[in-house]
């Protein structure tokens, strides 16, 4: 397969800020297609990359599916499923933006449907190749912290206004996989599931505070690792003052860093293309802190660089080569089963184990 030939479904924020860019400048991947409705966001497309179809509906793609190998699915979240069922039963690849699923069953559904398919399915979750996340992997598996006994994780912006799918009527917003801790929460469960393993109790407290919004716009969630970590995750649409982006005490050091991995800044403003010189680097001025404790004094420890591209390089040696996906279904079901929890012990008030 000289070329994996892939089909783009969505082209808001996910598919071009995070799947478009990644998906031309990856060894392997050819980007053949676009699927937008949108008139703007067709021009986009066709200035942006004037070698992809532009297609208006992903009914489109099943009836040429022998034109492609594989479909990322970056629409919104409550298609995720849909789309994933209908590229794997035209017996296509698919790659899922998060959340996978809304909620761990379905998850299974759609990694069963692979397996029957024969086909590859693939959960999105690019945020294991943030370079902030790669530095603090770095310094847990070498052992400079010591024991990590405490994981503190945020996600915080100021919106200002609330996404509008955040506002539709409850019971429509919770089917479309809407709100905050399904948005973010994915990212944040699975960062810390790769860092410390399977989780044994889940507490956590949802919030809605921008004025209309029907559904959780600030989450706190609890976990305590079978290892005996405890992860501490925290996201807020209306954070005034956003909190340190990682916060880790260990037996031995510490490690503090502020601030969002920079790769989806730099895309959003036009920048790139990925993989370029200095792609993914931080400026010195945001690293991130290591030491104290038996380390002595705290000093400036440079960031990892951040790689998306990562991602998709694992998407095509899976595909080619038979390698293991980048990220595997299993994992996401195991995080969607831990939001699921955590959305019930908000309604409940309490810690509830696995």
């Amino acid at each position: 397969m000289d070329q994996i030939r892939t089909a783009l479904i969505g082209y808001g924020l996910a598919g071009r800020v995070f799947h478009a860019p990644h998906i031309a400048a990856t060894p392997g991947l050819r980007l053949d297609a676009v699927v937008t409705s949108d008139p703007e966001r067709q021009a986009q497309v066709r200035q942006k990359y004037p070698d992809a179809r532009i297609v208006d509906r992903p009914e489109r793609l099943w009836e040429r599916a022998g034109d492609y190998d594989l479909v990322v699915v970056g629409a919104p979240n409550g298609t995720h499923v849909a789309l994933a069922l209908a590229a794997l039963g035209a017996g296509l690849h698919a790659v899922v933006d998060k959340p996978f699923a809304p909620d761990a069953a379905d998850g299974r559904r759609v990694r069963d449907a692979a397996r029957a398919a024969g086909r590859l399915v693939v959960p999105f979750h690019n945020r294991r190749w943030d370079g902030d996340l790669l530095t603090l992997r770095a310094l847990v598996d070498d052992g400079s912290l010591g024991t990590v006994f405490r994981f503190d994780s945020r996600f915080e912006r100021w919106r200002g206004t609330p996404k509008a799918r955040w506002q539709a009527p409850e019971a429509e917003a919770r089917a479309n996989g809407e709100g905050l801790l399904l948005d973010i929460g994915p990212h944040l469960v699975d960062q810390a599931l790769v860092l410390f393993g399977p989780v044994e109790r889940v507490y956590a407290e949802l919030g809605r505070n921008y004025p209309g919004v029907t559904t959780e716009d600030d989450f706190a969630l609890l976990l305590t690792h079978a290892s005996g970590v405890r992860s501490h995750l925290f996201s807020s649409a209306m954070a005034a003052i956003p909190g340190p982006r990682f916060t880790v005490y260990g037996t031995r050091a510490g490690y503090q860093k502020f601030g969002l991995d920079v790769q989806e800044p730099t895309l959003a403003a036009g920048g790139g293309p990925p993989g370029a010189p200095g792609w993914g680097e931080e400026p010195e001025e945001a690293w991130g802190t290591f030491g104290g404790g038996l380390a002595g004094a705290p000093r400036t420890v440079r960031t990892l660089p951040g790689n998306y591209l990562a991602f998709y390089a694992g998407v095509v040696a899976a595909i080619r080569d038979g390698a293991p996906p980048p990220v595997d279904p299993a994992d996401a079901r195991d995080g969607l089963r831990i939001i699921a929890l955590a959305r019930r012990a908000s309604e409940e008030g309490r810690r509830i184990a696995l």
